[in-house]
């Protein structure tokens, strides 16, 4: 959420913003909508007080049985009348006024390209491409050949967009957990496993709602009205102090969570999104950051550094990208994809974001801490996938394959598989 009161004084800076966004809006109608709420308010209290007097005039005149009761009592009326008018017409404003404000998007920061995904930018890349000297295999034949993954079964109990881990491939999928959850532990990160049913206001909160709802599973609302099943750990984990005040010394406060996430969203007909890419359901390790103004920029630095090293001890070949505005989710300033390559596709997919909100979910959330000289201000927020395993899974099947079909197990993989080959 924003400050109306400063897009009041920089309108044209937010304008700005919401051009990189590619995000129309007409901030005059917006605060033309906010001061006439305010208008409307202010003759409220004054009808308010006079009605307030007049009740007392009335009652006092009552009681002398004075010659302008009826004077008295049809002022009263008309007061009341008026107020409920004002009532009406101020509510309907509000209206208005919420779903244009409680809409809008975040601030980007002063770098960000404009546009759509056209126009992200490639920081860098780590390692080279892999090249093979036979025919390699999709990871979807490396998974059946290997008996990882059952598409059949799973469509049959579940639907489209799902699967089944099997064995060594339910194990691969476990040790790509464990082996993030222990270099975010070994980092000082706090492990928390969260509940997988949020209620409305933690998507209000994050930024993902109202505009968003449609991507998220609700619950049937016989059971739990505006329930809704957890998209990702940042959900939950940046409403964890709302309506909190911290105190400065606590920050920064470093969670992280691994959660499975629902999402509408499911695989493509489209060949290239066969498989793993898409689905309903997949497991992620996501860390969020709390941090006073002054040190978010410390801890995106950290948070990219973390994100990236997980991917690099992996062995796999990846790109760092600057995204554009367009590009952005709708609660970020600034966001940093990695994205690894899935030879089968000749393409890379995002499997980690690295994202800024600055204080616009702690606006949300009502979430501050308290300085040292006794003044309260927003805590910034910032989260970093780490990482989506449905798209490092395939991706370690198809880089590290070898002629034989048989898969080598990345080093930092084989405590934890017991094994260095996939035979």
């Amino acid at each position: 959420m924003l400050d109306i009161k400063d897009i009041k004084k920089r309108k044209e800076y937010y304008n700005e913003c919401f051009k990189k966004r590619e995000y129309e809006v007409d901030l005059d109608n917006l605060i033309n909508l906010y001061d006439k709420q305010n208008k409307i308010k202010q003759e409220q209290e004054t009808l308010l007080a006079l009605k307030n007097k007049g009740a007392k005039e009335f009652e006092f005149a009552k009681k002398r049985n004075a010659e302008n009761l009826e004077e008295l009592q049809a002022n009263l009326r008309a007061n009341t009348q008026k107020i409920a008018e004002l009532t009406k017409e101020y509510n309907e404003a509000l209206e208005e006024y919420n779903k244009i404000f409680l809409a809008l998007p975040n601030i980007v920061v002063d770098d960000t390209p404009t546009g759509g995904k056209e126009n992200n930018v490639v920081l860098k890349e780590f390692k080279e491409k892999p090249k093979f000297e036979f025919k390699p295999k999709t990871h979807i034949e490396l998974c059946k050949q290997h008996n990882l993954i059952d598409y059949e079964r799973a469509i049959k109990i579940a639907g489209e967009g799902n699967w089944i881990y099997n064995g060594l491939g339910a194990k691969l999928e476990w040790a790509i957990l464990n082996f993030c959850i222990n270099e975010h532990l070994t980092d000082g990160f706090e492990f928390k496993l969260l509940p997988h049913i949020l209620k409305y206001d933690c998507g209000f909160g994050a930024g993902q709602f109202p505009k968003f709802a449609e991507e998220d599973f609700f619950i049937d609302k016989r059971f739990l009205p505006n329930n809704f099943l957890l998209p990702t750990a940042e959900t939950a984990l940046v409403n964890l102090h709302k309506n909190e005040i911290l105190k400065e010394e606590e920050l920064p406060k470093k969670y992280f969570a691994y959660t499975p996430c629902f999402r509408i969203e499911a695989g493509s007909n489209r060949p290239d999104e066969k498989g793993m890419i898409r689905g309903h359901q997949f497991n992620k390790v996501e860390m969020v950051e709390y941090t006073t103004p002054e040190d978010g920029e410390r801890a995106w630095e950290e948070l990219l550094c973390k994100a990236e090293r997980i991917v690099q001890k992996l062995g796999l070949h990846y790109r760092l990208v600057k995204l554009a505005g367009g590009d952005y989710a709708h609660g970020m300033a600034r966001t940093y994809d990695i994205e690894i390559y899935i030879p089968s596709m000749d393409r890379y997919t995002e499997v980690s974001s690295v994202s800024t909100a600055l204080n616009y979910q702690a606006r949300r959330t009502n979430t501050k801490y308290l300085k040292a000289d006794g003044t309260k201000d927003y805590v910034y927020t910032l989260n970093a996938s780490g990482i989506a395993t449905s798209r490092i899974f395939p991706a370690i099947l198809e880089q590290y394959q070898n002629e034989d079909g048989t898969i080598t197990i990345p080093d930092v993989l084989v405590p934890y598989m017991g094994c260095k080959v996939l035979k």
